[in-house]
């Protein structure tokens, strides 16, 4: 039996929706997410009524990102959590990953036929910019927890729906992994759904570290054995960069990801050549400890080439990118601060936080070859500019 009072906020938001969409004055304004996911689809050009084109994944495709992604080792326990009543509701669960491409659906088979009508399927792209306001690709574009109901959807086609969908994050570095969302027929929206989502997300995230940690105990129990009589450092690590057992060296907890025939600086070691081993990566000291940089800003785009001895290797720039490396080679070795950097780039100190950020990702190409507090060229470094 339909709800009342949901009908009547379906038809309340059917009026604001149909106003906006048309250029009138709604009667109420939309959420103040939902207008600004509406004002960018209008912004796209995107079609209300629903004739947006759908991209779908071939199966190939769809398990090569479920391989990559680290939502399939907690998938199985969120279907437990959240399907795992018999009675349940005419729902469906649908995880995404960071792209909102949906790498599994599993749910009622009456809800489950109804998305197929939408193409809310395995391998269909759910973000904002291919079918319109929703709660997955809304989530993406806010990096928050979102639930629409009805009207909210910008596409007509998936107004009869509710959607409540909220961010998985990697539990040690942040970095987003994807969606998990419940979508169902509108008219059966449960107060408790939101929450429900919220306490599967937090639970799948919590056996992340689990498994994290297990991984890196096995990892460094295995290789802590094999090394026990090799003499010289050595540093284990997962595929991610992540530390678990170190000999003759002290690391951070993380460096950067490894890539084979690629060397890594390593403080107190030098340079390292990762190893393939299995569940991640040996690295020892190559003999060298030096590396030489040169920042070639004239190139389009400006690149850095780095030699550390016998596998040198270029990595693409940013102009933002280049900007900062070349005021990091300018300060030399005393440095340069984030305060300082806000200041070369924006001309305040308003953007420290940004620029925290940035050098952060670009950390993650070039690794310990940049350090920090304040950020220089890491002892063993030779860098300029041409």
């Amino acid at each position: 039996m339909l709800q009342p009072d949901l009908a009547h906020l379906a038809r309340d938001l059917t009026r604001i929706h149909d106003a906006v969409i048309t250029g009138a004055s709604p009667p109420v304004q939309p959420r103040a997410l939902v207008k600004r996911s509406w004002d960018r689809m209008l912004r796209l050009g995107l079609d209300p009524a629903g004739a947006n084109r759908r991209v779908v994944d071939d199966e190939a495709e769809v398990e090569s990102r479920r391989q990559r992604s680290r939502l399939r080792l907690v998938v199985e326990e969120m279907r437990s959590v959240l399907l795992r009543a018999p009675d349940a509701a005419p729902f469906i669960l649908v995880v995404t990953d960071v792209d909102g491409v949906i790498l599994w659906r599993d749910g009622a088979a009456s809800a489950r036929h109804q998305a197929d009508s939408l193409g809310f399927v395995e391998g269909a792209h759910w973000s904002e910019s291919v079918v319109g306001t929703n709660a997955i690709g809304t989530a993406l574009a806010e990096e928050t927890d979102v639930q629409l109901f009805s009207a909210e959807h910008f596409e007509s086609t998936q107004h009869p729906w509710y959607c409540s969908a909220v961010p998985v994050h990697d539990p040690h570095t942040g970095a987003l992994l994807g969606i998990v969302d419940i979508s169902g027929p509108a008219m059966t929206l449960h107060p408790a759904v939101q929450s429900l989502v919220t306490t599967a997300v937090r639970l799948a995230e919590a056996r992340l570290m689990i498994a994290q940690q297990e991984q890196l105990n096995s990892l460094r129990d295995r290789m802590s054995a094999m090394l026990a009589g090799s003499p010289g450092p050595a540093l284990v690590v997962d595929d991610e960069g992540w530390v678990a057992y170190q000999q003759g060296v002290r690391s951070r907890d993380r460096i950067e990801a490894p890539v084979a025939d690629r060397s890594i600086l390593i403080p107190g070691a030098g340079l390292c050549l990762p190893e393939r081993i299995t569940g991640g990566w040996l690295l020892r000291p190559t003999g060298d400890r030096r590396a030489s940089v040169i920042l070639r800003t004239a190139a389009d785009p400006p690149v850095l080439d780095i030699d550390s001895g016998a596998n040198p290797f270029v990595v693409p720039l940013t102009p933002r990118r280049a900007q900062i490396l070349a005021a990091v080679t300018s300060a030399g070795a005393a440095g340069i601060s984030a305060a300082e950097l806000s200041r070369h780039l924006y001309g305040d100190c308003d953007h420290v936080v940004t620029v925290r950020a940035e050098v952060s990702r670009l950390r993650r190409s070039i690794g310990a070859l940049l350090a920090t507090r304040p950020y220089r060229w890491a002892d063993g470094v030779s860098a300029r500019v041409e």
